[in-house]
């Protein structure tokens, strides 16, 4: 499994705020100097780089003289106006001693929200890479919302691996990976090595929420590696501080935990369905509706028994089953308004009911994945 990561021809790597700034402190240029030594060494050998990277906020709150993470929106879009300044020079500075050219890509959920903006993003992406530049992104904390922030950094590499169609992730943290349990309370935890990234039981293994500094934690590493493996990404948990990490990683050494995709990819559209953080509201299904979509097939309004949030014609939507389950996602047919008028009633009634019909399926099967 471990030459899965040594054979990806594309990867996305993701650096943490503990690491990037020194546990708050200021800016590591020290690691980032190796970082980008490293990675210069993984494109010399053929691979392509994308670097995900944290520390916006937390160079800005150095900088500020900030001791304490701030909870308003407004201060915290401050730090990260000021603190991306400076990372993204001191990255550049970094990569351009190895003659490598970067570029500063800034995110929002909304960017990959709407589907023009994600395949511009994609195009702009893959653009870079072909021209040889380092991409470093990050989400665009200046301007982001609660209702669109993608919430740690975690989620944003393994959204940009999904993009890209990377066939690996590595999480650069300050632990040494996954373990059974929270190694500094259970002395008998034990490292995972590898295990299969759709597997519940992982989630149970994550301990608490991240340093005062990051927002993430064991926990989100986990989900992003479930994310990522939808597109059939690999993701490999390792220590940041590990000497010469990411080109020991790509020789196929045994560090950390390989977190590796089991399932068979999920085609591009629908990948990009399932990535949605935000949804625009819910049908709930009853369980023959239920069964219908395991089997293939496409959501009928005769199988919709309630209809949850308000949103147009188009948007992303949750298929629930009663108890509240999410089972799949896709883009709806009619408005929620009209959604509730047809709930229930065979297609064949839609056009007397509404006065026309659009489609005969509240959500056609090509529209749909399945979760």
């Amino acid at each position: 499994m471990r030459r899965k990561i040594s054979q990806a021809r594309r990867l996305v790597v993701k650096v943490g705020s503990a690491l990037v700034t020194n546990n708050g402190a200021g800016l590591a240029s020290e690691f980032m100097e190796e970082l980008a030594q490293q990675i210069a060494r993984l494109r010399g050998s053929g691979h392509e780089v994308l670097l995900v990277s944290s520390g916006a906020i937390a160079a800005g709150m150095q900088r500020l003289g900030w001791t304490s993470r701030p909870h308003a929106m407004h201060e915290l879009q401050a730090a990260a106006a000021v603190g991306q300044m400076g990372l993204v020079q001191a990255y550049e500075t970094c990569f351009a001693q190895y003659g490598l050219k970067t570029a500063q890509i800034l995110l929002t959920h909304e960017d990959l929200a709407d589907r023009g903006r994600y395949l511009n993003a994609r195009s702009t992406l893959v653009t870079l890479l072909e021209l040889g530049v380092v991409p470093i992104i990050n989400e665009n904390d200046t301007v982001v919302t609660d209702e669109i922030r993608f919430g740690d950094n975690d989620t944003l590499g393994a959204l940009v691996a999904n993009l890209v169609e990377a066939e690996a992730l590595v999480i650069l943290t300050d632990q040494a990976g996954l373990f059974t349990a929270d190694p500094r309370k259970d002395p008998a935890a034990t490292l995972v090595v590898e295990h299969r990234a759709d597997d519940p039981a992982l989630e149970a293994m994550a301990g608490g929420a991240g340093s005062g500094i990051s927002r993430g934690g064991m926990i989100t590493k986990i989900r992003a590696a479930q994310r990522a493996a939808r597109s059939g990404a690999h993701t490999l948990i390792a220590s940041g501080r590990e000497t010469d990490v990411l080109s020991r990683l790509a020789r196929g050494e045994t560090l950390g935990t390989l977190l590796f995709a089991s399932a068979t990819p999920l085609a591009a559209r629908k990948q990009w369905l399932a990535d949605h953080l935000q949804l625009a509201g819910s049908l709930i299904l009853d369980d023959g509706a239920v069964k219908a979509l395991a089997s293939g097939k496409s959501l009928l309004p005769v199988g919709v028994t309630a209809v949850e949030g308000e949103f147009e014609r188009g948007a992303v939507v949750a298929c629930r089953t009663a108890g509240g389950r999410e089972v799949a996602r896709g883009l709806v047919n009619y408005s929620s308004s009209e959604s509730r008028r047809i709930a229930r009633a065979p297609s064949a009634e839609i056009e007397a009911i509404l006065g026309y019909l659009d489609e005969p399926e509240m959500i056609h099967r090509d529209n749909l994945v399945l979760l």
